[in-house]
Order: C-alpha cells, then structure tokens, then sequence
C-alpha cells in the first residue's frame, strides 16, 4: 500500500476547508493591463503569461473565497470613482462565470457556496482613501458590497498614519476613531495591513468587533514596517480578529529587503510608480534582476512566519493572504494562486494537525466575518449612523 505524502494529504484537506483568501488585486491588474477588458484577460482560460490568477488555477489551488481588493493608488486624484470603477469590475467577473464565482457578503453566503462547490467572492477596500474624509462614502461602499477597508495604503491619509509614510497624527485621529466605530456599526472589517504600528494598536484600543490583517507577516521574522510587532499579535486573541500571512518577498524575506529598496528606486528611474506591474515596467524589473539577482522566498520562508505567528496569537487567530497580482515576484512553490496545496503540505510536514489547518484556511476567516456581522446587528440597535466630518473631529 502506498503512503500518502503530505501534497495529497493537503488537497484532501482544501477540499473540506478552501483557503479564504484576504488579499488578491486581480482587479487592479485587470485596469492596468486591459483597462478592464475582460474578453481580452478572460479568466476562464489560461491566463499564466499575465496573471497570477484564473479559475483553473483557483481551483487547483483549494480557494474556496477570496477577497478581490478594489485598490486604487493613494495619488489618484478621483480616488472615489476609481474605486467604484474596481467594484464594478468584481461585480463583472462575478457575473460572467456565475459557475465557479459565488457573490458573499456574508459568512452565511460563504458557507452556502462552499456547499455548492462555488467561490466565494467578497471585496475589500485597499486604503482609506478611497472613502475620501466621508463616512457617507464609507456606508456607500459597504451598501456595495465592500466587507474590509485597510485604513491606509502605501501613504498616510489625514486621519492615520501608514507603515512606510513619515507620522502624521501618530497612529489614528480622532476622525480616524470615528471611521473605526462606524466601520464596527456597518460591519465592515477593520483591516490593518499597511498601517503603522501605532495606528494598529490605536484601532485595538477603539475597536468594538474583531480587526483584520489582510496581508500581513511577522515583524520579528522579517523586520519590515509591513510586518506586524508581536505585542500587537499578542493583542488577537482578546479581539477576536485575524492576521493573514501574505506572501510577498520583500516582506516575508529579512534578504529581499535592502534588495527591493534598490529595485523600487531603478524603477522610478525608469518613470514608474514602484508597484507598477504594467508590460512595460515588468521589463524594467527583468532588465534589474538580470544585473542584481534577487534573493528567493520559498515556501518554508512564508511557513516560518506562520509558526511565529500561531507561537504568538494562537492558531484561532491566523489566516492567508496571498497578495497574488499585487506584487511582481512570488516565493518559489507559491507562484501564483495554485500553490496554496504546497504551503499546507509545508505545514503538514512540520507537524500541524488537520484541525489547526482547517482554521488557517477557512474556519478563521468565517468566523471573523461573523462576529463583526453580530457587532454590527448590536450597535445598530442603539447607535445612529455618523454624520461626523473630518473638519468637525480634528479641526
């Protein structure tokens, strides 16, 4: 009788329990390269040459949902309408493959399509700018179907301050705060990927429902502000919320970080924004790499912060983020979206139980969702919708 080794144990696994998937940017992907021209990037075919995802691959990879990102650069000037253009394109694929595509709000609908072998599609927001200063614009884009918002990007916004931006008002505002308990009251998720430190740990403080990160690893594996510090993982499990590892090299990798910040200043040399991942600046990063070979993520790379982090929150308090069409390079053995088999065979073989797996891949990420449903249903018994501005908070 042949042994059954730890890949095909994996995919047996991710057939009960799919991974949920915090972060994919295959809508900004879509406007960068075909201006959301979805015949000419269709997903049902293979879309290796331009993507990190399609359907098939999302299929080989056990995704049972993920949270497509309505990213937009925190430079734009019409912010608001190109995130509406970015749910506009989710709300497209959803449509146009209605078999393998489930539309979730709920954790109830990503129940209801795993049952129906469907993936559940959710949206996050990617940057409080994106609401403009406006809890209105917030509500709007919860009414829409947006179920997290990471409070900053790349850049601060007038109320928090971001992980690689100089402090601006020192964490959160007090018009921050009041994104944050409106966001509680809506029940979209508080996601605190890209966020200083002192803005996660001020969101902790106010915070009446469970926080997410949606694309985040340790700080004290790879010491990058992108990273979270262990005293905020250590806050999890009072939360109740989640962080989701993610698997971009500049972040997971201690030696892609001096590497990356060469790489970023070639290219706006070159006249791109650094995350750029158009043909014409994947030819600038190729041309770089070809001169100054980049140090390599793998697998166990990415598998050792998630054992720091199950060490330091718990496994109750972890999940996956990949960040796939967000980032130019990938870990070896995490490619693109079918790779998730070999991170759990990865696990596996460091000897985590079936059990703690199936909470990584999707008992966390429902339950999170859940319970900021069940805070919301709460404070909307007793509390009003916000109609603070900005002007009126923090002068």
């Amino acid at each position: 009788m042949t042994a059954v080794g730890p890949l095909a144990t994996a995919r047996e696994l991710l057939r009960e329990f799919p991974v949920v998937d915090g972060h994919n940017d295959l809508p900004w992907a879509l406007r960068e390269q075909v201006r959301y021209d979805l015949d000419a990037r269709d997903i049902a075919t293979d879309q290796s040459a331009h993507l990190h995802t399609d359907l098939a691959r999302l299929r080989a990879g056990g995704v049972g949902a993920q949270y497509w990102s309505v990213y937009v650069r925190s430079d734009l000037p019409d912010a608001v309408p190109a995130t509406l253009e970015q749910i506009d394109c989710v709300r497209q694929l959803v449509a146009r493959y209605p078999q393998t595509l489930a539309p979730a709000l709920t954790a109830a609908d990503m129940e209801a399509a795993r049952s129906q072998g469907r993936i559940a599609s959710l949206m996050g927001a990617e940057g409080g700018h994106s609401i403009a200063n406006s809890l209105a614009t917030l509500r709007a884009l919860y009414a829409l179907g947006v179920r997290y918002m990471t409070l900053t990007h790349n850049d601060n916004v007038d109320w928090a301050d971001s992980a690689t931006d100089e402090p601006g008002v020192g964490g959160l505002s007090a018009f921050g705060r009041a994104v944050v308990r409106e966001m509680n009251r809506e029940g979209m998720l508080v996601d605190l990927s890209h966020v200083a430190a002192t803005t996660m740990r001020d969101a902790l403080d106010v915070s009446e429902a469970p926080v997410i990160f949606s694309h985040s690893s340790s700080r004290a594996v790879c010491d990058h502000p992108r990273n979270i510090p262990d005293d905020v993982l250590e806050r999890l499990p009072s939360n109740g919320g989640m962080a989701m590892v993610t698997f971009v090299p500049k972040f997971v990798l201690q030696a892609a970080v001096d590497w990356t910040a060469a790489a970023d200043e070639n290219m706006r040399e070159h006249g791109f924004h650094h995350l750029a991942t158009t043909p014409e600046a994947m030819k600038v990063h190729r041309a770089f790499e070809e001169r100054n070979p980049r140090p390599v993520a793998t697998v166990s790379t990415v598998a050792d912060h998630l054992d720091h982090m199950r060490e330091v929150a718990g496994v109750d308090h972890i999940g996956i983020g990949g960040d796939y069409d967000g980032t130019a390079f990938t870990p070896d053995g995490l490619s693109d979206v079918s790779g998730y088999p070999n991170l759990i065979a990865e696990l596996l073989a460091r000897g985590w139980s079936k059990p703690d797996l199936a909470k990584l891949t999707w008992q966390n990420a429902v339950r999170v969702l859940g319970a900021a449903e069940d805070v919301a249903r709460g404070l909307q018994a007793t509390r009003a919708p916000s109609n603070a501005t900005i002007e009126s908070l923090d002068g």
